[in-house]
């Protein structure tokens, strides 16, 4: 009796794909949000969706991993990726709540510029995803990944940057302690993806 495993092995394959195209929803979702700042409950709602929605495929991928007896991929290669997916996601989801529940009313220029650069990493990380199928490919991941850690490095000077100018305008107390919060979910989301990135390069390391 011949017992094939492929049918599994491509399910990973289709689930971290899947995740991958939600998160870049999640990301145009935000960047929406704050490029065209209207209908903030309906568009928020929509956002917790998407995050509702990716942390299905998450335990998906979790089950999978306890019934597969052969993976694809390293089983905590595989538990990584999910996580970190997850991560990004959750990040995204919380600016979205951030700024909701306090009352955001207008958006900052950093603050579409933060999104703006989440939405290139993911879109970054969908397309070196959708190579983890095709082994011969892989090491093309490469070209992704250094692009995942430029845009982070971009990232993370404009949220020092916003940061300081927070505290030379004449933004009040309140308002710095709303934004802090809601800087800290964007920058911690473009952390996560280049965590996602350091998970797909030592998955080259392994297999391409």
């Amino acid at each position: 009796m011949r017992l094939s495993l492929i049918p599994r092995n491509y399910r990973f394959y289709d689930l971290f794909e899947e995740s991958a195209r939600k998160l870049v929803d999640g990301a145009e979702a935000l960047s929406d949000l704050l490029e065209h700042f209207d209908n903030v409950e309906m568009k928020t709602a929509h956002i917790k969706e998407l995050e509702h929605e990716a942390d299905n495929i998450t335990h998906e991928l979790y089950r999978q991993v306890n019934l597969t007896f052969v993976t694809p991929l390293d089983r905590e290669d595989i538990a990584a990726l999910a996580q970190r997916l997850d991560d990004v996601m959750d990040y995204i989801e919380g600016a979205a709540t951030a700024i909701r529940i306090y009352g955001i009313e207008r958006p900052t220029p950093a603050a579409r510029g933060l999104s703006d650069l989440i939405r290139l990493q993911c879109v970054q990380i969908e397309q070196a995803v959708s190579s983890l199928r095709r082994p011969r490919q892989l090491k093309r991941i490469v070209e992704q990944l250094r692009e995942i850690n430029r845009l982070e490095n971009e990232a993370d000077t404009l949220f020092l940057n916003a940061s300081a100018d927070m505290f030379r305008s004449e933004m009040s107390s309140i308002d710095i302690i709303k934004w802090r919060d809601v800087y800290d979910q964007l920058e911690r989301a473009t952390d996560s993806a280049e965590h996602v990135a350091h998970v797909l390069e030592s998955i080259v390391l392994k297999h391409g």
